[in-house]
């Protein structure tokens, strides 16, 4: 069964493209930007840059904002806290936190594509405390303790 996920369009949306998959295999749907003016990004600098919508994630799943490759290939542009997570009981408006981690400033226009959004299930597990945890080979071995 496919997930339906409800949108709204903002006002900063009006006349952009709501999300959507640019081929048949696309995982992530592409988002874009719904700035009025330009935005410029120096290296080093983040922002959070609006889509122009908000979504109804069904219960069960959340939908991930994740970069687009090519932004951080060619540009160094990627999405900080990612993935980010819209959860299925957030109604605002979607936002992606973009990041300029390359050497040249960066310009974000209206309508260029920013971010995908991945529809994701949601398993949410019950905590429990205990007073020890069972033993594993690797055991408390941190960052890596497995090899490079």
């Amino acid at each position: 069964m496919t997930p339906e996920v409800a949108v709204v369009r903002l006002p900063a949306g009006e006349g952009l493209p709501l999300p959507a998959y640019m081929s048949r295999g696309a995982a992530g749907a592409d988002v874009v930007a719904a700035v009025d003016d330009d935005l410029v990004l120096a290296p080093g600098e983040r922002a959070v840059v609006p889509t122009g919508f908000a979504l109804e994630v069904p219960p069960g799943y959340e939908v991930q904002v994740r970069p687009r490759s090519g932004l951080a290939a060619k540009h160094g542009i990627t999405c900080l806290n990612s993935p980010g997570t819209i959860d299925s009981d957030y109604r605002g408006p979607v936002g992606v936190v973009l990041v300029n981690l390359g050497s040249e400033p960066f310009v974000v226009r209206r309508g260029e594509r920013i971010a995908q959004l991945i529809v994701a299930p949601v398993v949410q597990a019950a905590f429990r405390e205990v007073e020890a945890l069972a033993s594993s080979l690797r055991g408390q071995g941190g960052f890596g303790s497995t090899g490079t």
